[in-house]
């Protein structure tokens, strides 16, 4: 029989495409962003059909309704689309398989079972329109199934079938289109009620942390039954059952009651936070109804036990139309849905306060009980003709001030949805905790509270629990917006004060102990250790809330050095505490806090003290900074070389850091080198190897002033250096005079020896020290004569002058003589030198006068080198080399090749010649002329050399002449 879908229509929407007429039987205002109104409502869904009034059983799944008519038609109805529904008739008619009597649909409405009056059962998957027979369940009247938990959609896997007659038969059930292939794969009873009491509930879940472990529980009118196990594995067929062993195996834990022709097992969806994660069950019977929290630990046959201990009943009288059976249960998450005598009741499972109740019908026999679906947690009540939702809005807006009844603060404070709420709680947990002497937990409640900051701390003060009030205090500071900047400095600053008389009155208590009470001592020790982290903590987390001279003030007023300085580090207050430890000579402290520095004016401020009491280790740290300003540590440097200024060379940090700055960072500053420099001239060592090595180093490129350096070594008597520095300025004078002046004959020997380049100053220099020499030896003449071997430019006739008038000349005789006998040898050297010049002269006048009778042979024919033209067709010159030119062609030449100022003299001599007339002026000028132009071959002199960057070929010439 078709169905219309337009039979199914209303007012309201609902989701996205099914829509209601309804109406809302509610007691509140109809402002439904009231936060005053119900949690509940029932909505009632008027529908229309051809055949009214006659609904025998209803199920809904995953927003799928199914109907079942007396007829023995299927109404499936897809609430997402109202065009979505299906008219599907049963493959018999009624009185060959009986009306349809339940329905039993699993949460993802892919798989509906249908049991019908006369013990007959069906199956139809969500895909198809057509139903199958299942004949391996013929004739069980099923009460009851536990769908797969894994929610299969393809085939139904594992599923437990409660019947009527107290037995359970595990069905796989896959759909097919093969003719001959029946959907149900297997079939087995693994379970039967000993007193064969129906099964009127069943439900079967996976336990966490194993894959094969499942919770069953079974319920029927006077028993509810807990098991727990493992099931078996499926084989490669997968066509075994899984629960035959389960039931033989395990022995379930239950409890039992009075029986109820309308027993119902109910459980509660699966939560969607983590407020309340476990599942509720919900069992009804004879005396009411029984429900708890499914634990799922400990995962032993003790977690039956668990289950039914935790486990609370509603009697039946506690409704207010008690006294008769409950018909029909459903569990939402916070909530069970009770229908009595026609009355829906929500009662609250925390407190079991009813709610909400109204009115469904008066009728029972109308009413064909709640359903839930699972997926989507919503809620129907079904009568032979209607169909109501019951809606829930915010479910747990109450259960806080529930929690907070019972004192069950933690849950309240989880269910709290807002601020005001939770400032609630926080509020009456503390006062509890306070009434039950619990300062210090109360401390901590309190800080989140808004409750008034002087009334705590006065609670606390009274009590003498500063232990409490310092936890409030830091709670506070926590919960303080950061915008209330000064509210928070307060806060932190009285924090600080009560850190320190706490350390105070630990330290006194652990200073008052005597040794006998070794227990005590170690007792109080662990609290100043534990309150000292505690403080670290604070000033780790809040210095930025602190202001630096008020805690400096409060601590120091304590006498708490070791938490000064941690504060101090704490807010990089580094000068602060190099000061301090600088002040108490703890040098070792001090350079390690040094060691952490990048600040450059840390270093220049402190170095002078440092490197005066810990030298090396102060370089050590200097050396390994390379943001320093060498130049700004001079002063230090200077101040340390003063207080150890006997100390060598080799062992001065200050010249150990100048080095450093020069050789390793290439530092080109005067002021460093000069620093060196006076350091290694002002030391009371008489070794200068080291300060004539650096002057050595520098001499190619001296960064030092020389004037200061040599002034300084004069000054300190640094001979060699300052010998050195003049040698270096040229003054070779100064340098062997200032050597013989502290009679150092060998280094002026040494100095006169470097200008043999210039034998006049040589030998004045060597005359300088012959001089000194015959004088610090009183006229000996072994030291003169050994000068001489010395000097070669020297001879004894310039000694002579030195040497004191007692000197008897005997003691000369054979030097004398040699010198006359050279003297005799360079005359006559002389004189042949003279004749070699005349004979030299006479040829060179012969040489002009062949000169002046030289000529050139011309071949007739013979042509200008410049225009190939004949050569005596006009004036001409010709070369030693035989190049023969016409004379206007070589001047012309000229002209253009030579220079401008040369050519420009060429022109001038050439219009001067032609303007003036014959005279001694004109021949003067031809003379003049012909000099230049005639001075050298053009050919084969310099001149053809300077024209080598000019091209062979130029522009004027014709190619095609030089084409190969």
């Amino acid at each position: 029989m078709a169905f219309n879908p337009d039979d199914f229509r209303a007012s309201t929407a609902y989701g996205s495409g099914f829509v209601a007429q309804t109406s809302t039987t509610t007691t509140g205002l109809e402002d439904l962003e009231d936060p005053n109104l119900p949690i509940f409502r029932v909505e009632h869904v008027q529908l229309q059909f051809p055949i009214a009034s006659d609904f025998v059983a209803a199920q809904v799944a995953n927003n799928v309704i199914v109907l079942a008519l007396a007829s023995g038609r299927l109404l499936r109805i897809d609430l997402y689309n109202a065009a979505d529904i299906d008219d599907i008739d049963l493959p018999k008619k009624v009185n060959e398989v009986g009306s349809i009597r339940k329905l039993f649909l699993d949460p993802t409405a892919s798989h509906l079972l249908i049991s019908t009056t006369q013990g007959e059962n069906f199956y139809l998957h969500q895909s198809s329109h057509k139903v199958k027979h299942l004949a391996k369940l013929k004739g069980i009247f099923i009460e009851s199934v536990a769908w797969n938990p894994a929610l299969p959609s393809a085939s139904t896997r594992e599923i437990l079938i409660g019947s009527q007659n107290g037995a359970v038969y595990e069905i796989f059930i896959e759909p097919t289109d093969e003719t001959f292939r029946r959907d149900e794969r297997y079939m087995k009873q693994v379970y039967r009620m000993p007193d064969g009491q129906p099964i009127s509930g069943l439900f079967v879940e996976l336990v966490p942390g194993s894959s094969d472990m499942r919770r069953v529980i079974l319920t029927t009118p006077t028993k509810m039954l807990h098991f727990i196990g493992r099931v078996a594995r499926h084989g490669s067929s997968d066509a075994t059952s899984i629960f035959s062993r389960y039931f033989e195996v395990e022995a379930p834990t239950f409890q039992e009651h009075p029986g109820s022709p309308y027993s119902t097992l109910s459980i509660s969806p699966e939560s969607e936070d983590d407020i309340d994660p476990e599942r509720v069950y919900a069992w009804s019977h004879g005396v009411g109804l029984s429900y708890g929290r499914l634990y799922s630990a400990p995962i032993t046959s003790e977690l039956g036990d668990l289950v039914f201990r935790e486990s609370k009943i509603l009697p039946i009288t506690a409704l207010p139309h008690g006294g008769r059976d409950i018909t029909s249960i459903a569990l939402t998450q916070y909530h069970i849905l009770v229908m009595c005598k026609g009355v829906l009741y929500a009662i609250n499972r925390f407190d079991e306060s009813i709610v909400f109740q109204d009115v469904i019908g008066n009728d029972d026999s109308k009413i064909l009980g709640i359903r839930a679906d699972q997926k989507l947690n919503t809620f129907w009540v079904f009568t032979t003709d209607t169909i109501f939702e019951v809606v829930l809005k915010d479910e747990n807006r109450d259960v806080w001030k529930i929690m907070l009844k019972q004192n069950l603060f933690d849950a309240a404070m989880r269910f709290a949805s807002n601020p005001r709420q939770k400032d609630q709680v926080s509020q009456a947990s503390g006062d509890y905790l306070v009434s039950q002497k619990k300062y210090f937990e109360a401390a901590g409640v309190y800080g989140k509270s808004t409750k008034p900051f002087e009334e705590v701390c006065l609670i606390f003060l009274e009590s003498g629990e500063h232990a409490a009030l310092r936890k409030y205090l830091l709670a506070k500071l926590n919960s303080l917006p950061k915008t209330s900047i000064m509210q928070r400095i307060m806060v932190a600053t009285w924090l600080v004060e009560v850190f320190m008389s706490a350390l105070n009155t630990l330290d006194d208590k652990l200073s008052a102990k005597t040794e006998t009470n070794g227990e005590h001592v170690n007792n109080t020790a662990s609290q100043l250790d534990a309150v000292r982290d505690e403080y670290y903590e604070f000033v780790s987390k809040f210095k930025n809330e602190l202001d630096k001279k008020t805690t400096y003030d409060v601590i120091s007023s304590h006498g708490r050095e070791v938490e000064l300085l941690y504060f101090a580090s704490a807010i990089q207050d580094w000068s602060y505490v190099l000061n301090y430890w600088v002040q108490r000579e703890n040098w070792n402290e001090a350079l390690t806090v040094l060691k952490k520095q990048v600040d450059p004016d840390m270093f220049y401020k402190y170095a002078s003290v440092l490197i005066s009491n810990a030298p090396a280790d102060t370089v050590d740290i200097l050396t390994r900074q390379s943001n320093l300003e060498p130049k700004k540590l001079i002063p230090a440097l200077l101040t340390y070389s003063e207080k150890f200024d006997n100390i060598p060379h080799t062992e001065n940090q200050a010249v150990r850091y100048l080095l450093y700055a020069i050789d390793r960072l290439g530092n080109t500053e005067i002021a460093i080198h000069n620093a060196l420099l006076s350091l290694l001239a002002v030391s009371k060592s008489k070794d200068e190897s080291q300060l004539l090595s650096f002057l050595r180093q520098h001499e190619a490129n001296p960064r030092y002033s020389v004037d200061f350096a040599l002034r300084i070594c004069i000054k300190h008597e640094r001979v060699q250096s300052a010998v050195h520095i003049y040698t270096l300025m040229e003054k070779y004078q100064e340098a062997v005079n200032l050597a013989l002046r502290h009679g150092d004959t060998e280094l002026a020997s040494i100095i006169a020896n470097r200008t043999e380049d210039d034998p006049a100053l040589t030998k004045q220099l060597w005359l300088s020290i012959a001089k000194t020499v015959i004088k610090q030896s009183n006229g000996a003449i072994k030291p003169a004569l050994e000068v001489l071997n010395e000097c070669k430019l020297l001879k004894i006739e310039d000694l002579i002058p030195f040497f004191p008038d007692f000197v008897v000349i005997d003691d000369f005789k054979e030097q004398i003589c040699n010198a006359l006998e050279d003297y005799s040898y360079k005359i006559d050297r002389l004189k042949k030198e003279m004749d070699d010049s005349a004979r030299t002269a006479e040829n060179i006048r012969h040489d002009i006068e062949l000169l002046d009778r030289r000529y050139a042979i011309i071949e007739p024919g013979e042509r200008c080198y410049i225009c190939q033209y004949p050569l005596l067709s006009r004036q001409f010159f010709v070369f030693p080399c035989q190049h023969a030119f016409h004379t206007d062609c070589l001047a012309t030449w000229l002209v253009k090749k030579t220079g401008t100022g040369l050519g420009r003299r060429i022109t001038d001599l050439q219009t001067e010649i032609s303007n003036v007339g014959a005279g001694s002026g004109r021949e003067k000028l031809i003379e003049e002329f012909d000099g230049i132009v005639a001075a050298a071959c053009i050919l084969c002199s310099d001149v053809a050399i300077k024209q080598i960057s000019e091209p062979f070929v130029t522009a004027a010439d014709d190619k095609s002449e030089w084409a190969v």
